[in-house]
């Protein structure tokens, strides 16, 4: 197993703005930080600005759809730093509609991108994780896979079945030293959420009753804190982040 200092994080959908926070804590918590990405001019041009900012990250493409891809990725970088300790899968996508005009391509891509992504990345580490007797495997879900959200048949499909991944995956890797868990954000101030017209965002601010959106520097010490070495005992469990929008 790789060093406490030294330990290997992989961040699916790294350049976006909540994967930019979860790297920059990943960072400062002492991790080799791997990020994944599919468009390299953003990439390239994300890499040199986090390095403006004092932050080394490692840059790896893979499209988390391609079974294949990702295992080329997992091997790159076990070549390159090591086992992988510790897997945010983060990579998602939203292509919203009413289900009775929703196309089959919409409902695929969401699948893939949200879902079969995080077989395909939990697939290509777990077995180095059972060798090595440890890891931690942290799912970004929604509360929107928690609760019913109209027009959202798909995205809330895939991040229900996300959580479905962690509670089984988790007590079949209990005993080795791997956890595996589940971050169910409400709505965030990312670049998505703040591209929603300001009348419709005020709407959905009305609905949270802590009276803000989320910050994804919050949801990234969620993640900090599942991915620490001490948080042995947490496993097969959903963390609820939402600001006492849907309590349960």
């Amino acid at each position: 197993m790789n060093t406490e200092n030294q330990h290997i994080a992989l961040v699916t959908g790294a350049t976006g703005g909540l994967g930019t926070h979860i790297c920059k804590r990943l960072s400062e918590d002492g991790y080799i930080v791997c990020a994944n990405y599919r468009s390299e001019e953003k990439a390239q041009e994300w890499k040199k600005k986090m390095e403006a900012e004092g932050y080394q990250f490692y840059l790896y493409k893979a499209d988390v759809c391609d079974y294949d891809a990702v295992e080329q990725m997992i091997k790159a970088i076990e070549q390159d730093h090591g086992v992988v300790d510790i897997l945010v899968n983060n990579a998602g996508i939203t292509k919203d509609g009413i289900f009775k005009k929703m196309s089959k391509e919409n409902w695929q891509d969401v699948i893939a991108t949200n879902l079969t992504s995080v077989f395909n990345c939990c697939r290509h580490v777990i077995n180095q994780m059972i060798d090595q007797n440890y890891g931690r495997i942290v799912n970004i879900s929604s509360v929107n896979g928690q609760r019913a959200q109209f027009g959202q048949v798909n995205y809330a499909a895939a991040k229900a079945g996300m959580h479905g991944i962690t509670k089984t995956l988790a007590i079949e890797v209990a005993n080795k030293g791997i956890t595996v868990n589940t971050i169910s954000p409400g709505y965030v101030a990312t670049d998505m959420v703040m591209a929603v017209p300001e009348e419709v965002r005020n709407k959905i601010i009305a609905g949270i009753p802590v009276g803000r959106l989320g910050g994804t520097g919050e949801i990234a010490h969620l993640v900090s804190f599942l991915a620490a070495r001490d948080t042995a005992f947490i496993t097969g469990a959903n963390y609820a982040i939402n600001g006492g929008q849907h309590v349960y």
